[in-house]
């Protein structure tokens, strides 16, 4: 039985409907949803703008922000409530290292734009080969 899932998300549609698929087929279960924000570089990247913050943890919950008030709002239509958690590092590294904790990871078959998938490469990928968990890919 699945009781405890956890959906990484991150501002994109597929995100949506894996937190979607979730709630749908486990009203039950406690949902966690998980925001990864990349670790801050003056190289670049996603999180490169966190390098100049004076504290990275503060300005990663900001960021991560929109995307748990949408989570909210769609547990919230359906009569549930979820739980959020905001990280910094690599994306499939941190949810590989929350997935023990959980029956289940559930995860959008892709993220963002083609950009991140090339640069960053493919998270729903790793995450799928290496999970101590089942995964659930949604599309």
């Amino acid at each position: 039985m699945i009781s405890r899932i956890l959906v990484p998300m991150d501002d994109s549609e597929m995100a949506q409907r894996a937190l979607a698929y979730a709630l749908e087929n486990h009203p039950d279960a406690e949902i966690t949803v998980l925001n990864v924000v990349g670790e801050p570089s003056l190289w670049g990247g996603v999180a490169t703008g966190l390098a100049l913050e004076d504290d990275i943890g503060e300005a990663a919950t900001e960021r991560a922000k929109e995307v748990f008030d949408d989570a909210r709002e769609l547990a919230a239509e359906h009569g549930i409530e979820v739980t959020t958690e905001v990280q910094l590092g690599e994306p499939s590294r941190a949810i590989l290292d929350r997935a023990d904790d959980f029956d289940a990871v559930v995860i959008g078959s892709h993220s963002g734009s083609l950009v991140d998938r090339l640069v960053v490469g493919n998270v729903t990928q790793k995450v799928f080969r290496r999970s101590p968990v089942p995964v659930i890919v949604v599309r």
